[in-house]
């Protein structure tokens, strides 16, 4: 096995063509996280992104996106906003993680969506978590189909708040694929709003962050597709989401609506009219992402594995980034966890929150 490695500004077509093909030959790979397009865009953003090419017998059979500070610290790319991490690769290709890492030039390589199936970094996982997903087809039934039978108070009182917020403010409307910038503009002010009001960080003042979600609103690939996605009541958008989505994976990314409407459930209902869309698209399913949420328990049909952790070989930079990075994960591991310590209330996404004993329970499957 060879390992080179290069900026993500010099990847040819012939190069960035190997990559497609290669997440193509493994489902765990379509996620548009682990599309070249994404790392091609934080690089176009932030300094320090390189990529890692693996080849056998001359071909390129591997890649590992990530950046690199100056005292060769490294993390996947976009840590901190992508939600599917991995170095993608054939079927049947492996690789020693010290090796690796010292081909790269660091002495630690920080993950926290790693895909389960990543083996060589096993030892260096230390922990794991579930990020809910959709199954856009239920076996003969399509997602909707599947929430109705699981969850028929749901899908009901859904569909009368609804027919409710058509009545009150405007005739309802969907657009999956919105390509105004205006409104994507409004979805990253509502953002903002809610990060500051849930006492989260801001991502959105920070203007790298702004500007790469502008930057991958234009790119329309196979592979990676930026999606604005909006519920409007006549003319007003009551409800917006953007997120990359391959041929078959939709990433939920960015969700917000405005505050004004919450009492109809702004959120739940573009979850539930992006997968209908998105299911009409053909795209397979809907990844939620990382995160223990009410409204994720109500729409998953199951759950992915991923890990984080740090991969290290021995070097003093090593360890004292863990002895300084592990406590602080802890710390966010625990205040995620812990509903007591989160906002209580009503989800991040406009869901409203399931009380008592009146969920439904799901069919099994």
């Amino acid at each position: 096995m060879d390992t080179t490695i290069q900026g993500l500004d010099e990847l040819s077509a012939a190069l960035r063509g190997a990559w497609h093909r290669t997440m193509d030959a493994s489902p765990q790979y379509a996620n548009p996280f682990l599309a070249p397009e994404f790392a091609m865009g934080v690089a176009r953003h932030r300094g320090g992104a390189r990529l890692a090419v693996l080849r056998e017998g001359g071909e390129p059979v591997g890649f590992l996106p990530f950046e690199r500070n100056a005292f060769g610290v490294g993390r996947a790319i976009g840590l901190g906003l992508s939600d599917c991490q991995a170095l993608v690769h054939r079927p049947g290709i492996t690789w020693d993680t010290r090796e690796l890492l010292r081909a790269c030039g660091l002495s630690v390589f920080e993950f926290d969506h790693l895909v389960e199936e990543q083996r060589p970094f096993g030892d260096y996982v230390t922990g794991t978590f579930a990020s809910p997903v959709l199954d856009l087809k239920v076996g003969e039934e399509s997602y909707a189909e599947w929430l109705r039978g699981a969850y028929p108070g749901l899908a009901k009182t859904t569909l009368k708040k609804e027919r409710r917020l058509g009545r009150d403010v405007g005739e309802m409307r969907f657009v999956y694929d919105e390509r105004d910038p205006r409104v994507l503009r409004t979805l990253m002010r509502w953002k903002s709003a809610q990060y500051r009001r849930t006492g989260r960080m801001d991502r959105f003042a920070r203007p790298w962050i702004v500007d790469l979600v502008d930057d991958l609103f234009q790119v329309r690939e196979e592979h990676f597709t930026g999606v604005l996605s909006v519920v409007y009541a006549g003319d007003r958008p009551v409800a917006a989401h953007f997120g990359p989505t391959s041929g078959t994976v939709f990433a939920a990314w960015f969700t917000a609506y405005d505050p004004e409407f919450r009492y109809y459930s702004p959120g739940l209902l573009m979850h539930l009219r992006m997968a209908e869309a998105a299911g009409r698209e053909g795209v397979r399913i809907m990844d939620m992402g990382r995160g223990d949420k009410e409204y994720k328990d109500w729409l998953k049909t199951r759950e992915l594995r991923v890990g984080e952790g740090f991969a290290t070989r021995r070097h003093p930079v090593a360890t004292a980034h863990r002895l300084w990075r592990r406590p602080v994960r802890g710390l966010r591991n625990t205040v995620l966890a812990h509903p007591r310590l989160r906002t209580s209330g009503r989800s991040d996404s406009g869901v409203p929150a399931p009380r008592g004993s009146g969920r439904a329970t799901p069919r099994p499957r």
